[in-house]
């Protein structure tokens, strides 16, 4: 077993707090990366050893294990943990001052993502799904995708009309509706539990590095949920959003209480909708081979 120490993977949003905890107050022995582009960056870099776990959206990595996308047999990763129990909230969003003022303008247009296979680009699908828009007789995708990287860069993007809209998680995204940046249009949730923890392939359970990575986030997970004012003070402090919009966030949002393991009708459940929504064919790998750890 590997003595270094895990580098891992997270998005540095709101969501990453009781990361922040675990490293911080009990001791988390790890190299804690940021990745503000999302869980596509991760699964590239899971997939090149740069990290070996990531911390990010059930639909990103579901997705890139399900697809046949000529990556190595195996995926390069597997789902070993649950990290947020609750939905996520997809606002969908456009330019101040475009002349686009509903989810039904949507139809054919441009839709900027982070990056392929990333949450804001399988979501794309499943609104598509949701409003009817998909043609099982017909391969010609439901908008033309302009693959941005970056938040700030999706905003510019449907400001100067190189993107039509673009779907990214509530909170995050409020601040620019608040200052007149973007407009809201929208929202979509999840059908599913919103973050997952994953392993890339070679990392397998029972190794002592993910053990303890568990036991520290979970402590992390205990002490966000008993001091909510250090929480705001964090979130409003050291990331981009208001200490009204972080407190409005923690009635929305219940963390696992044991992080390791994954339920596997949660991963069916998310392969089921993909496939419906046509991110997934009928081939690729099945829910139960995508988990490495299920939930005892």
């Amino acid at each position: 077993m590997s003595t270094e120490k895990l580098k891992i993977g997270y998005v540095p949003e709101h969501f990453s707090t009781p990361l922040y905890f675990a490293e911080k107050h009990f001791g988390l022995d790890a190299e804690l990366l940021p990745f503000p582009s999302g869980t596509g960056h991760m699964i590239t870099s899971l997939r090149t050893g740069e990290i070996d776990v990531g911390i990010g959206l059930t639909e990103g990595w579901v997705a890139g294990l399900g697809k046949k996308d000529g990556v190595e047999e195996d995926g390069g990763y597997r789902i070993v943990g649950t990290y947020v129990e609750t939905p996520l909230c997809w606002a969908i969003s456009t330019g101040a001052k475009r002349k686009i003022n509903s989810i039904q303008d949507l139809k054919d247009s441009k839709i900027g993502v982070s990056r392929i296979g990333s949450g804001s680009y399988v979501m794309g699908f499943v609104l598509a799904d949701q409003q009817g828009w998909l043609s099982p007789s017909s391969s010609r995708p439901p908008f033309e995708v302009t693959t941005l990287q970056t938040f700030d860069k999706l905003r510019s993007a449907v400001n100067d009309s190189s993107a039509d809209f673009f779907m990214w998680e509530h909170f995050t995204s409020k601040k620019y509706y608040d200052n007149g940046d973007i407009k809201k249009i929208g929202e979509i949730y999840t059908p599913w539990s919103s973050w997952k923890i994953v392993a890339r392939s070679g990392i397998g359970e029972g190794d002592q590095r993910l053990e303890e990575m568990f036991e520290k986030i979970d402590r992390g997970v205990r002490y966000f949920e008993g001091n909510k004012e250090e929480s705001v003070r964090y979130i409003s402090g050291k990331l981009d959003y208001t200490a009204g919009d972080a407190r409005e966030w923690l009635k929305t949002v219940r963390f696992a209480k044991s992080t390791k393991g994954v339920d596997v009708k949660v991963i069916e459940k998310t392969v089921d909708v993909l496939r419906k929504a046509g991110v997934l064919g009928e081939g690729g790998m099945k829910a139960k081979d995508m988990i490495g750890s299920l939930r005892k």
